[in-house]
């Protein structure tokens, strides 16, 4: 059964937790999102969480910032990347990567579920990057009426995910989009320019993405 409504996000607690329980529903998921709200199993004892952090990370693409040196080493890359060709087999990569002060992952079984049904709402996307036939780097995230998350990300060479990241902004920029949602700001995304936001900042620009036409997941999503 679907969530029925969440508490004001303005209830969160310092860690921006705000509420514990719940499900993965499809519903529950889409509310989540359009509220700037998103799920973070943070145990076994809490398997689904929900939080709204303030200040909230976030990528605005008109101050992407490519340092020159990584510039330089992706323009003599040898990477390629897609959209949604293997959206299974990146969200699956991403469960696998450790991460500093986590002993296990936190895309649980039910997360991997819950995005898959987002996915085939034409809800979630995946960037792959490739090196030959290869799969080396992928990032999945939500994208609702022009709201486009950063979710989780992984790399098997170097510079792969830097390199996903990149094209991923440069890409949803050409679109007309703005922004993307990082949650939080690790060391790739505030390389790249990235910073935090006041929550209700966050909320405002949230409210202009579903308050314009937006374009559709096809038109987004596609590499002429």
């Amino acid at each position: 059964m679907a969530i029925i409504d969440f508490p004001p996000i303005e209830l969160a607690d310092e860690n921006g937790l705000l509420a514990i329980g719940g499900d993965l529903e499809l519903e529950s998921l889409l509310m989540a999102y359009t509220r700037g709200i998103f799920p973070w199993p943070i145990s076994h004892e809490y398997p689904l969480a929900w939080f709204s952090p303030d200040p909230r990370g976030i990528l605005y693409f008109d101050k992407l910032h490519v340092p020159r040196r990584l510039k330089r080493a992706l323009k003599d890359s040898p990477f390629t990347f897609k959209f949604n060709s293997c959206f299974e087999e990146v969200i699956n990569n991403c469960a696998q990567v450790s991460r500093k002060g986590q002993s296990d992952t936190w895309i649980t079984e039910e997360i991997i579920e819950g995005y898959h049904n987002l996915h085939r709402a034409d809800f979630a996307y995946s960037i792959e990057v490739f090196n030959s036939q290869k799969l080396v780097a992928g990032i999945y995230g939500v994208y609702i009426n022009g709201f486009v998350s950063g979710e989780s990300m992984f790399f098997n060479e170097n510079n792969a995910s830097k390199f996903a990241l990149i094209s991923l902004c440069q890409h949803l920029s050409s679109k007309g989009i703005k922004w993307l949602d990082t949650q939080m700001v690790t060391p790739i995304v505030s390389q790249l320019g990235g910073e935090e936001i006041p929550r209700d900042q966050f909320t405002n620009l949230l409210s202009q993405c579903f308050s314009s036409s937006p374009l559709s997941f096809e038109q987004v999503f596609s590499i002429p």
